[in-house]
């Protein structure tokens, strides 16, 4: 055994927050991300104040465990925490990809409602049997264990309670109580912990944490209700990213208990005003834009139309707003940016927006940024951070559109393209029902593949008939899903580039070029 729990038991106003965007969130289909993208998340979440990191299931794929390797090597602050089943190979790959860490977990789950136990076809006694055995061989390897009975909302309360009590016999130091499919309601959540704490023997000598889904819309309320129930440990993802309708999202949990301190007295040790960068982050590699009515960190989150709500904010800005835009490091958009800036007020500005960028990155921004002052009025912050974002996701340059021009209108569309194909200059002349379609028709006859296009999302990035639209596109080739996103002040253009960006990091995940392909060589049900 190696290392002693790196988070005692909580004080009883500290909540530990556990993100799981790189594991749990990236089950979003079309979600995955690259190698390099889930270094950059963890080491923003690291940085934040995150407590626990779960970085991935490295017995999923060669490409997960080395993400979860490499994060667990570099991470300075947070608990590294890799997932795993209950069976001692499953628990023996996590091991080998967390235990760089300075502070590893092992996470091992098995599900124990009636629908989970017929699974694997175990009796209760049988399953009993397989999470003493199993628990006991990671608390043997690792200091550090949570385990989660799936489903435990729909699981019998006294074969739940029998199944906790095993686990921390055997040396589980974390409870994770998952409401897998999003089914409990608050009142339930609470419940639920309560009876935990009242009828498990040594259950207040361990961490019970709770993970939520939002199937029901209720994730985080049912989240916050566990916490005034007992809970100590909130697990949740950025944007509440995650499989059908998502997780727990980090930004709601830890604003409700900041702004209603006064009747949740719990803290956490998230820096808040990183909030709005790491989910503009998140966003971006994950090809899953933000609702704009999305709490928190939604393009909405802070706007007031209504004139009424106007004058009030003009007068007192806490007549309509229960926080400020700088507590989650939201900056007041502005128009300070044009042609005439430089490289350094450039530098500066991307800092006040909380972006760090190396001398070469920011060389590539700053002549985007000239290419858009050129045919932009006013630039905006949204402008430059759309920016960076196009320059950070870029995808090795197998694909590359050279040419474009479209002709659109009541006689139809066409489009001329040219394009090259591994350095091979081609060319195409197509129509279609609409500019993208003809577009997109022309980029297939250069370059035929058999991907399907499930979501063509546009929007814009600010306001004005000038504004650069943000397209994202999502492919699925037999089963690999990839997503491309662009922005240009022609949609058009930015729909090219979009799909262009999709079709190379699809040809990324095939092998064909870069390295990292991550795609997933098992089946596997999430812990929560």
């Amino acid at each position: 055994m190696t290392k002693t729990h790196p988070i005692p038991p909580a004080k009883q106003d500290r909540v530990v927050i556990f993100d799981t965007t790189l594991r749990d969130g990236e089950q979003s289909p079309g979600a995955t991300m690259s190698h390099e993208e889930k270094l950059e998340i963890a080491a923003m979440l690291d940085e934040m104040g995150v407590d626990i990191i779960e970085a991935g299931f490295p017995i999923a794929s060669e490409g997960d465990f080395n993400a979860v390797a490499e994060i667990s090597k570099r991470s300075k602050n947070s608990v590294i925490c890799g997932l795993s089943r209950a069976n001692f190979k499953d628990i023996d790959r996590c091991w080998e990809a967390v235990k760089h860490a300075a502070k590893p977990r092992i996470h091992t789950f098995i599900g124990t409602s009636p629908l989970h136990r017929a699974i694997p076809n175990l009796d209760m006694d049988q399953m009993a049997e397989r999470i003493h055995d199993t628990v006991t061989h990671a608390r043997n390897l690792c200091a550090d264990v949570q385990w989660s009975p799936m489903d435990a909302t729909r699981t019998e309360h006294d074969y739940l309670c029998r199944t906790v009590e095993i686990a921390i016999k055997a040396g589980a130091t974390t409870i994770n109580i998952p409401d897998t499919v999003g089914y409990t309601a608050p009142r339930e959540s609470a419940a639920l912990i309560r009876m935990l704490l009242e009828r498990v023997p040594g259950a207040d000598e361990i961490i019970f944490a709770t993970h939520c889904h939002n199937d029901l819309g209720m994730a985080t309320a049912n989240s916050l209700a566990a916490v005034e129930a007992g809970a100590r440990q909130i697990e949740c993802t950025i944007n509440g990213l995650g499989e059908r309708a998502g997780n727990t999202a980090l930004e709601e949990v830890v604003m409700a208990l900041k702004v209603r301190n006064d009747i949740m007295p719990y803290t956490t040790g998230v820096d808040t005003t990183k909030i709005m960068n790491i989910s503009r982050r998140v966003a971006a590699v994950s090809g899953f834009p933000v609702q704009f009515n999305k709490a928190i960190v939604g393009k909405n989150a802070f706007a007031h139309e209504s004139g009424i709500h106007q004058d009030g904010m003009l007068k007192n800005a806490e007549t309509f707003e229960i926080m400020r835009p700088e507590d989650v490091g939201l900056a007041a958009t502005s128009l300070v940016m044009g042609k005439h800036s430089g490289r350094a007020a450039l530098r500066s500005k991307l800092r006040d927006l909380g972006v760090e960028m190396a001398d070469n990155q920011l060389a590539d921004v700053f002549v985007r940024f000239k290419e858009l002052a050129d045919r932009k009025k006013e630039v905006y912050d949204d402008d430059l951070l759309a920016l960076v974002r196009v320059t950070e996701d870029a995808t090795p340059d197998f694909l590359i559109l050279k040419d474009l021009r479209v002709v659109c209108g009541t006689g139809g569309q066409s489009a001329d393209m040219v394009m090259t194909v591994e350095g091979v200059e081609k060319t195409a002349s197509t129509t279609g029902d609409g500019p993208v379609d003809a577009a997109f028709n022309a980029v297939k006859q250069i370059f035929p593949h058999e991907a399907r296009l499930e979501l063509y999302q546009v929007s814009a990035v600010t306001e004005g008939t000038d504004a650069q639209a943000t397209v994202s596109v999502r492919l699925n080739e037999a089963g690999r899903i990839v997503t491309g996103s662009n922005a240009d002040t022609d949609t058009v253009v930015a729909s090219v580039k979009a799909y262009i960006h999709a079709l190379n990091r699809l040809l990324v995940r095939r092998g064909k070029v870069g390295a990292g392909a991550d795609a997933r060589e098992i089946n596997y049900k999430d812990a929560g």
